[in-house]
């Protein structure tokens, strides 16, 4: 009777833990084949990030619409700003710039400022092609695609997921939950990161026009750091790729299982090396839900 019970309860284990395994394979497979494509395409951004219908309507075919207007009407507010300081500065004996210095600033900031979605273009396709030619170089060396869709290929190869093998508790399977989990996280902030870069394209004539005043010139130098950190990304995650592709994996060899675990987390703390390095905001999602908590606490 004993022995009936325990071989019951043994089967039913065994079935659930079937059932889990087969659960986890399927979403694993699932998603290797569906959302890690998309990867490359937030990551290796280009020119086509700011040139979608919605961004081309708000930004403005010319001077005479969209925020390029906004931006000419801050233009002018700022100039009558300018008035009254240096009326105001007869009366008290301050000293400020003269208006020949103003006016010059004022020229030179306003054909900056109207020129801003063409300057902030050719920023994007100087940093897009940077990335891309560290691409091409591994590329060229390692005779394959230096991508993330071929690094993901690369891990499948190295541990396993096939549904009829795939064992949650095993040492293979616990690597890919964290890979798997780790990935995720990837694609949420590299998301991100692609959302901030639109944002902070659309303020660029504002930062620029902040440039007029010296008291508000901190905002440029605050957007410009951010921005190019968010730019700069991708050539960093390039490089990265490039010394995980110049690896030696090998299927049999723990100590290159390991290897693929530090590849995947170099690749999630890129935002924040760059940001140690040069400053910018973090698009870690981990690092800013913690934020959020500890705000709500």
């Amino acid at each position: 009777m004993d022995n009936t019970i325990v071989a019951t309860s043994n089967s039913i284990s065994q079935t659930i833990l079937d059932s889990i395994n087969q659960i986890i394979g399927n979403l694993f497979s699932s998603v290797d084949t569906t959302m890690y494509d998309s990867l490359d395409n937030l990551v290796f951004t280009d020119i086509s990030i700011i040139h979608d219908n919605f961004l081309s309507k708000l930004i403005g075919t010319n001077s005479t619409n969209g925020l390029i207007l906004i931006a000419n009407a801050l233009l002018v507010g700022f100039t009558l700003y300018y008035c009254f300081r240096l009326i105001y500065s007869k009366f008290v004996s301050i000293e400020i710039e003269t208006p020949y210095q103003f006016i010059f600033k004022l020229i030179i900031f306003g054909i900056v400022i109207n020129s801003s979605y063409f300057i902030c273009e050719k920023l994007i396709y100087l940093n897009s092609l940077i990335s891309s030619s560290i691409l091409e170089i591994g590329k060229n060396i390692f005779g394959q695609e230096v991508s993330f869709s071929s690094f993901i290929s690369n891990i499948n190869s190295i541990i396993s997921i096939e549904n009829e093998n795939f064992n949650l508790f095993s040492f293979d399977g616990l690597l890919k939950s964290f890979i798997s989990a780790s990935l995720f996280n990837l694609l949420f902030s590299y998301s991100l990161r692609y959302i901030m870069i639109k944002v902070f394209a659309l303020l660029t004539p504002f930062s620029i026009l902040t440039l007029i005043n010296h008291s508000t010139s901190c905002f440029f130098r605050s957007w410009f750091k951010t921005l190019i950190s968010l730019l700069i990304m991708q050539s960093f995650i390039a490089i990265i790729l490039l010394i995980i592709f110049s690896l030696n994996f090998n299927l049999e060899n723990i100590f290159s299982k390991l290897i693929c675990i530090g590849s995947i987390y170099a690749l999630v703390r890129a935002n924040g090396y760059l940001q140690h390095l040069i400053g910018g905001i973090s698009t870690d999602i981990s690092t800013n839900i913690s934020f959020m908590k500890n705000l709500i606490k």
